[in-house]
């Protein structure tokens, strides 16, 4: 198991700064458990530190299994990182909590759909989200299918219903954001709109909204009488 520094990493290749530059996808399990535990001890790196953790358990799915005196039993794990590791195990235990809430839910309110993604969606950079719905509208499942600008060429047709007929859905409901704060449907999102409900009413798959947001409002199509 190879103990280097972070210091002696070039900077473009250290954890934080390929989050930075390039997303936190980008990463290993190691680099990201390696961010969160900020340093490592003087015998032992932060990146050494947290291959051993994750070894301890044999891969990330199985952190969850560490208790207190699990973490602070490895060394260079003192009270402060093994309460860091349970806090956020803990906090991605909720977070799936609500998602897994959200898939069980009847959407027949665009602020519905506001309430759950305002908090997710990034600030950054327009994500967008394809909600698939059954006969009831109530939600099967939820995919992130594209990061960046929406506009015509990119949010393609085929990559959206192909995943509807795989679950059999009967509605969709897109969603994406904006960076800026402004809600209001760009020539481009009126585009994609448009071009996904004439698919959908070929395909027998309805377009049931579009809702773009932000951290503070939202816009639907449907609510303005535009699907």
């Amino acid at each position: 198991m190879e103990n280097v520094k972070i210091k002696k990493i070039p900077v473009n290749d250290r954890p934080r700064e390929r989050l930075v530059n390039f997303g936190p996808k980008s990463l290993s399990n190691e680099e990201l458990l390696s961010i969160v535990l900020n340093s490592g001890t003087k015998g032992s790196s932060v990146k050494n530190l947290a291959s051993i953790i994750l070894s301890k358990t044999r891969g990330i799915n199985n952190l969850s299994i560490l208790t207190y005196h699990d973490l602070i039993g490895i060394k260079g794990v003192g009270n402060v990182k093994a309460c860091i590791i349970l806090s956020l195990i803990e906090l991605s235990v909720r977070m799936n909590r609500t998602i897994d809430t959200f898939n069980r839910v009847k959407l027949n309110d665009p602020k519905k759909v506001f309430e759950f993604y305002k908090s997710r969606i990034s600030k950054y950079q327009e994500q967008v989200y394809c909600i698939y719905l059954d006969a009831k509208k109530c939600v099967i499942k939820d995919k992130l299918l594209f990061i960046g600008t929406v506009n015509h060429s990119l949010v393609h047709p085929r990559d959206i219903f192909k995943e509807a007929y795989s679950l059999n859905a009967a509605f969709i409901v897109c969603v994406h954001n904006h960076p800026s704060g402004d809600v209001s449907p760009s020539k481009d999102d009126d585009n994609v709109t448009n071009r996904l409900k004439d698919v959908g009413n070929l395909m027998g798959i309805k377009l049931l909204d579009h809702v773009i947001v932000s951290e503070t409002k939202y816009y639907s199509f449907l609510e303005n009488g535009r699907i």
